[in-house]
């Protein structure tokens, strides 16, 4: 399975996506984010259906936020989530952004750190 950066994704995809791994669908903000972020980067599965998915947006300077890596369960743990962070930092770089930020769970920090992110301190507002 390959890493496609700007994946043809139907609008339903990702919510649907989101919902397999246990986050809110948020069917609303499809398809403004695919208008409103950098660009973004998808696998499909032999049968053709969304597998991988996660964006960079940002300001359009120096600085892109990393969001929504999302690997369907039955292709996690065999090295999707890796590829498409990798690739989507491959891509920051040509676009022209020098750091890539992004916030996940504690439990997530060593699989970022073996992407290459150092970790630092930060916070999150909720409403």
């Amino acid at each position: 399975m390959n890493i496609i950066k700007n994946l043809s994704i139907a609008n339903h995809e990702v919510p649907d996506l989101r919902e397999r791994i246990g986050w809110d669908r948020r069917d609303q903000d499809y398809p403004i984010l695919f208008e409103r972020c950098y660009f973004w980067a998808g696998a499909r599965c032999a049968s053709g259906k969304l597998i991988a998915f996660g964006y960079v947006c940002g300001m359009g300077l120096q600085h892109g936020y990393m969001e929504d890596i999302l690997v369907h369960p039955d292709f996690q743990g065999k090295g999707m989530g890796k590829m498409l962070v990798k690739h989507l930092l491959e891509e920051a770089g040509l676009f022209g952004v020098e750091i890539v930020t992004l916030t996940f769970e504690n439990e997530k920090a060593s699989f970022y750190k073996k992407c290459g992110f150092e970790m630092s301190g930060g916070g999150v507002w909720r409403k």
